[in-house]
């Protein structure tokens, strides 16, 4: 007599459907790494054969070509651990969205300032030195007297560049 639960044990190997996912994830991952700037991919740990197919693939301009080189390298990625990659590229996109977070606080800084807020100055005394407050205020000044004459925003883009060298970044 068989028992039913005999067969739990057994892992059902992925569908058809599953093994097209995996394959298309693997090759979007590919391409990825091959639109990354040349900086970023040299941090990114991988096998040389991965890098070569991916430098290879920055050169190709053809459509047909590139289809099946993002493919070629889908087949290459199937052969290695790709977790190392992938949490590489999720470090670097962490990094990316603390950056962007960052300088939408500047705008807001620098927006507060140039409308003149008194709280505003008085909180950003308490966060940066006194000899970067003067040249702030400087800043502000022209780039408010920029606008009233309608001319091209050169202050307030410079003291966008300030605000971020005095306030404290992303950890």
């Amino acid at each position: 007599m068989s028992d039913p639960d005999k067969f739990d044990d057994f892992d059902e190997p992925p569908s058809k459907s599953e093994l097209k996912r995996q394959s298309r994830d693997l090759q979007d991952l590919g391409w990825e790494l091959v639109e990354l700037p040349e900086a970023d991919l040299d941090s990114m740990p991988l096998t040389e054969d991965v890098r070569e197919a991916v430098m290879t693939g920055r050169r190709i301009t053809s459509n047909g070509a590139k289809a099946r080189h993002r493919l070629f390298i889908g087949k290459l990625l199937r052969q290695i651990d790709t977790a190392p990659i992938q949490a590489a590229l999720a470090r670097r996109g962490e990094i990316d969205r603390q950056r962007i977070n960052h300088d939408k606080t500047i705008e807001q800084w620098r927006d507060r300032l140039l409308s003149d807020e008194a709280a505003a100055w008085t909180e950003l005394a308490g966060l940066i030195e006194p000899t970067a407050l003067q040249q702030i205020r400087s800043l502000a000044r022209q780039a408010r007297a920029e606008k009233s004459a309608a001319r091209a925003p050169a202050a307030a883009r410079q003291l966008f560049r300030r605000l971020r060298e005095a306030l404290p970044g992303p950890a």
